[in-house]
């Protein structure tokens, strides 16, 4: 599956190195959209707490935040509810080869998938649809000299996250029939739901 930064469609994490010209085409043409771009620094993401506190600056959380994985996926999703519009949005998160060992990286992983797909779906968790406009949100994980595939037996260790190496670029999505996704309109013979999961 083709990763995009300006279509509300999977993969919804996309590893790479800080090489590859994807990330600049992506973001370049997310901007000229008029989507944003975040960026963090993996090297400060060090332990949940640090994560939640490094989201809610750099994304302007609000004050009720709760600063848990659930709080997160709600804040990510939520974000035209505090001044962040339904704009298409992209996290970077930079010197991502720091965060390889993290204990919670396959939770993480699974966290901003979860996020994404609400938020490009526009369904709650239950898969019914929400009365708020739908908007890209995607996340990309840069790595200085880790090859992306070392990423796949943490991101894959996530609930119900799918790992696909595409390109030199390791993708994360959700799978199962908890997270439907609609036909990817790039391939008119298969759904996202089709991808093989190692």
């Amino acid at each position: 599956m083709h990763a995009t930064l300006t279509e509300r469609r999977p993969p919804w994490v996309v590893i790479v190195g800080r090489d590859d010209p994807w990330p600049t085409a992506e973001t370049a043409a997310l901007r000229a959209r008029g989507g944003e771009v975040f960026r963090l620094d993996g090297r400060q993401l060090s332990d949940p707490a640090a994560v939640f506190t490094a989201f809610a600056h750099e994304l302007s959380f609000p004050g009720y935040f709760g600063r848990n994985w659930d709080a997160l996926v709600d804040c990510l999703h939520d974000r035209h509810d505090h001044g962040g519009g339904a704009r298409a949005t992209a996290v970077l998160i930079e010197h991502a080869d720091a965060m390889l060992h993290a204990d919670f990286l396959g939770l993480f992983v699974s966290v901003l998938c979860q996020a994404a797909w609400q938020a490009n779906l526009r369904l709650d968790a239950d898969g019914m649809p929400q009365d708020l406009p739908a908007f890209a949100l995607h996340f990309v994980l840069l790595l200085d000299d880790t090859p992306p595939a070392a990423f796949a037996p943490a991101v894959a260790s996530g609930m119900d996250v799918c790992v696909t190496l595409d390109e030199e670029r390791l993708t994360a999505t959700l799978t199962g029939e908890d997270w439907p996704v609609p036909p990817d309109p790039t391939d008119a013979t298969h759904s996202a739901l089709d991808a093989p999961c190692p």
